[in-house]
């Protein structure tokens, strides 16, 4: 999942990570943004974690999160402020999106409120209710439980 794009190297996160990755997402998860991520859960997660790394400072973070054989969810997208608007994460999306067709997940979802930015990453609005998977790992847990405002989306992969 390494690959380097101009000044920006996106690569599988590693343990040096943990604390710059529970710094940005906790940061995300005060504003309600994104559910949070003990350091913990990250270290056992770190698998999972790609990150986006400018002069040796990690400047964002994604994951990907097995929901079933044929469905992958990406979880704790996020770009520290300075560096949005970059391109950062869709070259984390596409790593995400190569990692899924490695495995040969055909179908990749979110749930967001960035919806232009997926859509401008090839993914489609879809009812969240398809995804049964999802709410019973993480929506049972979350605080928006029975006013969840985040909109899901779908990429089908080929």
């Amino acid at each position: 999942m390494a690959s380097v794009c101009k000044e920006v190297l996106c690569r599988n996160a590693v343990p040096d990570d943990v604390e710059p990755l529970y710094q940005m997402i906790s940061g995300y998860a005060e504003r309600g943004i994104m559910l949070p991520r003990s350091r913990e859960v990250l270290r056992r997660q770190l698998d999972t974690f790609i990150v986006a790394e400018v002069d040796g400072q990690v400047v964002g973070c994604g994951s990907l999160c097995k929901l079933g054989t044929d469905l992958v969810e990406v979880r704790s997208l996020g770009i520290s402020e300075g560096y949005k608007g970059m391109g950062i994460g869709s070259k984390l999306v596409d790593g995400l999106i190569e990692e899924a067709k490695r495995q040969n997940i055909p179908k990749v979802m979110a749930l967001t409120y960035e919806v232009s930015f997926f859509i401008k990453n090839g993914f489609e609005i879809v009812n969240k209710e398809i995804f049964p998977e999802k709410v019973w790992t993480d929506c049972i847990h979350c605080s928006k439980q029975h006013a969840c405002d985040e909109i899901a989306v779908l990429k089908q992969l080929n």
